[in-house]
């Protein structure tokens, strides 16, 4: 999760311990506004996309269900396995190192996956493979949990991960807008140090979404700041939580905000 202070993207012990369980992931992690896939799709030249850190192909598959042709760049060969069985065409690569082999597209997207990818050389690396006025836009979901669950999940991590720098519990109890701020605005000014991008905008999509306490604890072994906690923390964290949601009457939620910083490339 951002706001830790330190470059997220170079934490590639986090970034690729996602695959563990990718069936979880692909089951818990929320799809993306409907919105949010048509308004890319209508500012942008064509039908070919490229999904960086594609995942299980969560967003890849929306994106193709709206009539896209796809391909998705994923660093972690068992999430890229969990997306070519469900549908999607997957090269296994960081985006950074991944070779186009002469192919272009009209968008690059990304599904809260951007903040792995260096935001100079992503961008600058999105900018050779789009076509003109073709569109890089990742986006992130942003989500703001009730504060009585944010201090349980807070408490917890405290407890079973003592020697983290990580606040957790502040990171969630604060507006998480926020929180997220600093990564927008470095992918921002990543698309601009490219120099080959119109001004970055962007767009936000609100929404939100009610999870049985079985539905939330399920998806906390996700997280990215989760990921790597043993079972033994594991159990730590999901019972502090489970608690917390039966006291707040067994159900939690969710405030969304999906955002995308996105610009359109300069003709060549």
């Amino acid at each position: 999760m951002p706001g830790s202070g330190q470059p997220i993207h170079r934490n590639r012990d986090v970034a690729e311990s996602f695959g563990v369980d990718a069936e979880r992931y692909d089951r818990t992690r929320p799809r993306y506004p409907e919105a949010l896939v048509n308004r890319i799709l209508s500012a942008s030249p064509g039908v070919d996309l490229l999904d960086v850190g594609c995942g299980t192909g969560i967003a890849a598959r929306q994106f193709q269900a709206a009539g896209c042709k796809v391909v998705g760049v994923e660093p972690d060969p068992r999430m890229a396995d969990f997306a070519r069985r469900s549908g999607v065409e997957v090269e296994v690569s960081r985006f950074e190192d991944w070779d186009a082999a002469g192919r272009s597209f009209d968008a690059v997207v990304a599904g809260t996956a951007w903040h792995w990818v260096d935001p100079r050389a992503g961008a600058v690396k999105a900018g050779r493979v789009l076509r003109t006025h073709g569109r890089l836009a990742p986006f992130h979901h942003v989500f703001q949990v009730p504060l009585v669950i944010a201090e349980a999940m807070g408490d917890a991590y405290r407890q079973v991960m003592p020697e983290s720098a990580v606040d957790l519990g502040a990171m969630l109890t604060k507006p998480a807008l926020d929180v997220y701020r600093p990564l927008f605005d470095t992918i921002a000014d990543g698309i601009r140090n490219a120099a080959v991008f119109a001004e970055p905008e962007e767009w936000r999509f609100d929404w939100e979404h009610t999870y049985s306490r079985d539905e939330w604890i399920d998806q906390l072994p996700t997280f990215g700041g989760l990921s790597a906690l043993n079972d033994h923390q594991l159990v730590e964290m999901r019972s502090a939580t489970a608690s917390a949601i039966d006291r707040f009457g067994g159900h939690v939620t969710v405030s969304y905000s999906t955002v995308v910083v996105t610009a359109t490339r300069h003709s060549a």
